[in-house]
């Protein structure tokens, strides 16, 4: 299955997907859990089905995407959001309803937060309307159910859930008010007609999915963002985008933690390195039907994907380990660096530790410190798949092709490594 390139290239061509920087594991994974859901079907039978097939290739899309999304992720940038609503309310002198755009949008916990955000800021229900795409017809379908279990409430501050939630035995289901507010759709952000007859939008969430991609599919999505976006609007992004839209010609807006980035004023945009010597072009998505977006794949950037598991869950080295992840998802760089240091102050080097370092550092803008916490956590643990990947992103902002191509091979190698003692 490792060496057969067919599907790897399907999914690059399809929805822009850079295999290198997810690892290959991945995709193996879902395209065999798609043979077998057809008894005695070999591959390939299914690489057969997959191109005569559009509901498959939407099957075989579902099966890559691993969502992982919680309501007020970041919390800065929608804090953000809500001092940029209301000063854009002003500028427009009330004259029409403020535009939000999320997508992908996932199970809809980004879009909800956007909307529970502004109304708590004060906006009034006619003042903004959300709208939310997404590659999957079944993740957009769980977002507009709107009820969600616990794993979508993290961090300290769950007010908004007494808000805007009621509990029953299934879970926390999503006030009406909320959820009338938000328009949910299935949508292809590399379509370049998307939502073409629509107005630009003042605000435009687009996070963690740019680093994801190669290089034709970065140009092609961005073109495709800045047209969305309002002349005066803002893009909010993930934490390791920010290097990759300041070659793009964007500005970000000054904020810290807040992800957010304008035109104005913003410099000529520059040449960015060519990963791929030979890319291959990115096919029109109107052959497939239903529309995707591309996906939100793994590792996530201020995701504790890698657990301590040298730990005990009662030690102390646990307890700090947690505290770290909780502060860093909880947009609390300041104390997530603390907890890192006190660590390191009381207990042996630890690749996590040091990850975490790196992206808080990356986060900051000092790229040459992030770069070496980033070496640091690899030093401990070579194939430190979100260390590897996010040093291979910086290393392809600061120009070094050669050297982002590299890590982006051994993430890629860790992970069919890892998939095969899984089998074993």
């Amino acid at each position: 299955m490792s060496d057969d390139q067919r599907f790897f290239d399907f999914l690059r061509e399809r929805i822009g997907l850079d295999v290198g920087s997810v690892g290959s594991a991945i995709i193996e994974r879902a395209v065999r859990q798609r043979i077998v859901a057809e008894p005695g079907r070999t591959v390939d039978q299914y690489w057969q089905c997959l191109q005569q097939s559009p509901k498959e290739q939407q099957a075989l899309i579902e099966a890559v995407i691993v969502p992982e999304t919680w309501f007020f992720r970041y919390p800065e940038s929608f804090a953000t959001l809500a001092r940029l609503a209301i000063n854009r309310l002003a500028e427009i002198r009330h004259l029409r309803a403020l535009r939000i755009l999320s997508l992908p949008c996932s199970t809809g916990e980004e879009p909800y937060s956007i909307a529970m955000a502004l109304l708590d800021a004060g906006l009034e229900p006619h003042q903004f309307k959300v709208d939310g795409l997404d590659v999957s017809p079944l993740s957009v379908e769980r977002a507009r159910g709107a009820r969600y279990g616990r794993n979508s409430f993290r961090g300290a501050d769950l007010a908004f859930r007494e808000r805007y939630f009621s509990a029953d035995e299934e879970g926390y289901r999503l006030d009406e008010r909320v959820r009338e507010q938000v328009r949910l759709q299935v949508g292809n952000l590399l379509d370049p007609a998307l939502l073409v007859n629509e107005a630009p939008y003042d605000f435009v969430f687009c996070r963690n999915l740019l680093i994801y991609f190669d290089q034709p599919t970065q140009r092609l999505v961005f073109e495709v963002l800045k047209r969305l976006t309002h002349q005066d609007g803002v893009l909010f992004i993930g934490p390791a985008e920010g290097s990759l839209l300041g070659r793009l010609g964007m500005r970000s807006i000054g904020v810290p933690q807040s992800f957010a980035f304008s035109r104005q004023g913003a410099p000529d945009p520059q040449p960015l390195p060519t990963l791929m010597p030979t890319p291959l072009p990115v096919r029109q998505p109107a052959r497939v039907a239903p529309p995707v977006t591309p996906p939100v794949v793994r590792p996530r950037p201020f995701m504790a994907s890698v657990t301590p598991l040298a730990e005990s869950k009662g030690s102390d080295a646990a307890t700090l380990l947690a505290n770290i992840a909780t502060f860093a998802n909880s947009g609390k760089s300041a104390e997530a660096r603390a907890a890192c240091e006190q660590y390191l102050r009381s207990h042996p080097p630890k690749a996590q530790v040091f990850y975490w370092l790196g992206l808080l550092s990356d986060m900051a803008g000092s790229a040459l410190e992030a770069q070496g916490f980033y070496r640091k956590a690899l030093y401990l643990e070579p194939q430190h798949a979100e260390a590897l990947v996010h040093l291979a992103a910086l290393l392809a902002s600061q120009g070094d092709v050669a050297g982002a191509r590299r890590l982006q091979e051994r993430a890629a190698r860790g992970g069919r490594t890892a998939d095969s003692e899984r089998k074993q």
